[in-house]
């Protein structure tokens, strides 16, 4: 997944698509200490560098700051950059900067600083981020222009990701490629302190702390003296130790927990829009998936609204296209959503030679339709992927699961040995689009294996031609559009973000503010005293 984070997207997460992430602060209150488990979208990540890394995790956003910040209604915010100017043609940006700000290594924060930072993206899977700026000119210590090579009415979101958290330079040059391994450098509330790949990281609080962002309560350092992020992969194990008091806080709770975290006196819920969606991705390069028509009968034999109301409660909504619904693009053409069509889906599995043969498994030219279905060992996604799998069936298809881990099943997709997949990615821009289907990440992220003339060209327009966000907005709807006409996924829900705290032990902030759980909610979270 894409998540915050491209995993799959959340990543993300996440998102983030019934993640977790457990505050463990009964035992260690007094010290304002937290243990904190990540959200199973977010496992494997293998560095903690933003510019060349393709999969970060939820710490990342404590270790470094950014210039921009995102609040929930998407609008923007100052951090780093105290304001900014766009020029009317869309070719110049000037950022304004804070005053004071100091590196974890004591390095100062300036002008030069963003002037040595984007050119280090150029030859990484993070450039698009930076592509459209063509040069960076110091005014004055405190000032930057950007100077445009065509002007990117997306800039300001690309300035809020996590990807473009600020490391410092003197740190990152020095350690090449090693640099997010054993340090990470960046001037956010907290400092690494340890990385154990797989396992865990620490992080402790940055004492000089004195720029958090508007959406912050707390302008000083973190409350918190010492997080632990560790990595369990099952959510269920999460669950309960909030339940017999060994962690505090649950993010991105499973619905299937939160009518009995409801009826828990010391426990509360608060619920935020979801950024990502859970989908099917169908190798286009792998029979029968080669045919259209079984693609299209695959998108319309999945019952979205059974998997809303049976697995989930109710509590999300329904995924008929590849966006969340909060995304202008994702307002296509009524034709083009995804919605279950039983009997079509069985007309076109007929015209496409596939018969229904004794034992409901369909046949042509003597082999059965048998294919193969991978998810990841998360318990939300492998319940998921069994009811895809039981709604298959019932058009004669027989999908064979395999579970896999969060890195093998990277690899497996690399190999193009996949057929179909329930995954899930965690990101609130339209540009997801050209993560999962561009030509150039064939195996993952594009896991769907596609690639065509129109949809590169269309991929292209939407990325680099678009002058206004209004123009940007119908560019991606018709890549989105186009996308959709080829039956290349399955949207199967839309999540919300379910957030559970002890609130016995640990104060949480009644707004969270920012689309995700972020750095800036985390200094703000403190013991009860």
């Amino acid at each position: 997944m894409r998540h915050l984070i491209k995993a799959g997207l959340l990543s993300s997460s996440t998102l983030l698509s019934a993640s977790v992430i457990a505050l463990g602060l009964s035992s260690m209150a007094i010290a304002g200490q937290a243990t904190v488990a990540l959200p199973t979208g977010e496992l494997g990540a293998t560095s903690y560098d933003p510019i060349r890394s393709s999969n970060l995790n939820s710490v990342t956003s404590l270790i470094y700051d950014r210039l921009v910040e995102q609040d929930a209604d998407q609008s923007f915010h100052p951090h780093l950059a105290t304001s900014w100017e766009e020029s009317a043609d869309g070719m110049t940006w000037t950022f304004k900067l804070r005053e004071g700000v100091k590196f974890h290594d004591g390095e100062a924060f300036n002008a030069e600083t963003i002037a040595s930072w984007i050119p280090d993206f150029k030859d990484t899977e993070n450039a698009y981020l930076v592509k459209a700026i063509e040069k960076v000119e110091v005014v004055d210590p405190l000032t930057v222009k950007f100077v445009m090579a065509r002007p990117e009415p997306n800039l300001l979101y690309n300035l809020a990701s996590t990807f473009m958290g600020i490391p410092g330079q003197k740190s990152y040059d020095s350690l090449g490629k090693d640099y997010g391994v054993s340090t990470a450098i960046g001037t956010g509330p907290f400092k690494l302190t340890k990385f154990e790949i797989g396992l865990e990281t620490v992080v402790t609080r940055n004492d000089d702390y004195a720029w958090a962002s508007g959406l912050s309560v707390n302008q000083g350092a973190a409350h918190l003296d010492k997080v632990t992020f560790r990595e369990i992969p099952d959510q269920s194990t999460a669950f309960l130790e909030l339940k017999t008091g060994g962690i505090d806080v649950l993010m991105g709770v499973p619905t299937d927990f939160l009518a009995i975290l409801n009826a828990e006196e010391n426990v509360g819920v608060i619920t935020m829009a979801g950024t990502g969606i859970s989908y099917m991705p169908i190798n286009t390069t792998s029979a029968p998936f080669d045919d259209i028509k079984v693609r299209q009968a695959t998108t319309l034999a999945i019952n979205q609204k059974a998997i809303l109301d049976n697995i989930y409660k109710g509590v999300g909504s329904q995924a008929n296209h590849f966006l969340i619904d909060t995304l202008p693009a994702g307002d296509v053409k009524s034709e083009l959503k995804v919605n279950f069509d039983a009997a079509k889906s069985n007309a076109l599995l007929d015209e496409a030679g596939w018969m229904k043969a004794d034992g409901g498994v369909r046949m042509k030219d003597g082999a059965p339709l048998q294919v193969k279905l991978f998810t990841k060992n998360d318990s939300d996604l492998k319940r998921l992927t069994q009811v895809v799998q039981a709604q298959l069936k019932e058009v004669g298809m027989d999908a064979v699961i395999t579970v896999f881990d969060s890195s093998t099943i990277r690899d497996e997709y690399k190999k193009n040995s996949h057929q179909l997949a329930v995954r899930s990615y965690d990101w609130n821009n339209s540009d997801i689009l050209e993560w999962f289907f561009s030509g150039t990440r064939l195996g993952y992220p594009n896991v769907s294996m596609w690639t065509d003339e129109k949809s590169e060209s269309l991929k292209d327009v939407a990325m680099t031609k678009s002058t206004t966000s209004a123009e940007r907005i119908a560019n991606f709807k018709a890549y989105h559009e186009h996308l959709l006409s080829q039956h290349l996924f399955v949207p199967l829900y839309q999540p919300a973000q379910n957030i559970a705290f002890n609130k016995s032990t640990v104060t949480v902030p009644e707004k969270i503010r920012g689309p995700r759980f972020r750095s800036q909610t985390f200094v703000d979270i403190d013991v009860v005293k």
